[in-house]
């Protein structure tokens, strides 16, 4: 008899690494999924490999990394189950991910798809209730199992095919977590992160920039938004200087090194970056900067960018030979430094 497969939603928490190594304890060979979006472990699509040996190394999990962000960029504009306490459709988000886990069981060799998830631990998505509906409308309730927490849960269709043991399953309940990380010890886990969210749209200051967007109250319309928007607005002090057509115009300046490689790197036809090359400061990114007409405000849009950049820059006498340097679509200019934007408009235009 070849051995049976199941799916692991794996988020990297403890809950979902002990759900996981519970299963595989079973003899069951599993096939650890990592979903990421721009809202939670973006940057680890930057070094997939190096992800990988990590968990492999602590945990003794293969996992594969699944990037959901375009479909995702959809599910905000209109989530069935609507938003928690920010912006955060955390029901519609699991659906989503077990959609698509139902969807990559056939090529995973999968008969069943197993979470982290804990009865009672999250007052919004893990209720009794609410697993109910999370399992029902992502037409996985045949599929699904909860290894923390099975012992208190319905029996599952893996359960009663005799693939895994209930007796040996958990009956977790609840927030605390002293029996979690006992079985932790007991796995020989020593390091798991600490609790957390870990979701940009449950942060309640990132998740408003997102949710402008999406509600039409920003210079881009919601019909508009990209993969780039998203993650130049979690980048950076962000600023919308309004007096540019045809709504606007949005800037958003690193805040150290590693954001003005960002930026750079994100810039866009039609984008334009602006930074001194001579005197240590940040990089701005003018986004969409070709909307704003050249006959009727481009060269000033250009020095209130540059003014940013001073304000911004090291403290200090900048010298004569000092330039900022302008580029935008290949194309390198340079004016002169101009006197640092004034504090009332700054916080005028800064966004929080």
């Amino acid at each position: 008899m070849s051995q049976v497969t199941a799916l692991s939603l794996f988020s990297g928490g403890l809950d979902s690494i002990l759900a996981t190594r519970m299963v595989m304890g079973l003899g069951i060979r599993v096939v650890a999924i990592k979903f990421v979006t721009p809202f939670f472990d973006d940057r680890l699509l930057e070094d997939p490999q190096a992800y990988q040996d990590e968990i492999q190394k602590k945990y003794g999990i293969d996992v594969t990394l699944v990037d959901l962000s375009a479909i995702y960029l959809d599910l905000l504009h209109a989530p069935q189950h609507g938003f928690g306490k920010n912006f955060n459709p955390c029901i519609d988000c699991k659906i989503l991910m077990l959609r698509r886990a139902r969807e990559m069981m056939a090529t995973c060799q999968a008969s069943f798809i197993i979470t982290g998830e804990v009865l009672g631990q999250r007052p919004m998505s893990q209720r009794r209730d609410t697993l109910r509906v999370i399992a029902r409308d992502s037409q996985v309730e045949s599929l699904l199992l909860r290894p923390l927490s099975a012992r208190l849960l319905p029996e599952s269709a893996a359960e009663k095919a005799g693939w895994v043991d209930r007796e040996q399953l958990g009956d977790f309940s609840g927030r605390g977590r002293s029996r979690q990380i006992a079985l932790a010890r007991n796995y020989g886990i020593k390091e798991f992160p600490a609790p957390a969210g870990g979701c940009i749209l449950a942060d309640p200051i990132l998740s408003k920039r997102i949710a402008r967007i999406y509600a039409g109250e920003f210079v881009i319309t919601p019909a508009e938004i990209t993969l780039t928007d998203i993650r130049l607005l979690l980048v950076g002090r962000q600023f919308v200087l309004p007096d540019f057509p045809p709504a606007g115009c949005w800037l958003i300046l690193g805040r150290d090194e590693q954001e003005n490689d960002r930026l750079e790197g994100m810039a866009e036809a039609g984008d334009v970056l602006l930074f001194m090359p001579d005197w240590p400061g940040p990089t701005v990114l003018i986004r969409r900067a070709k909307r704003v007409p050249e006959e009727v405000g481009q060269a000033e849009l250009l020095h209130l960018a540059a003014a940013l950049v001073v304000r911004y820059a090291k403290k200090g006498e900048i010298g004569s030979d000092v330039t900022v340097e302008i580029r935008q679509d290949g194309r390198v200019s340079h004016m002169p430094v101009p006197a640092p934007l004034s504090d009332e408009l700054r916080k005028e235009w800064q966004l929080l």
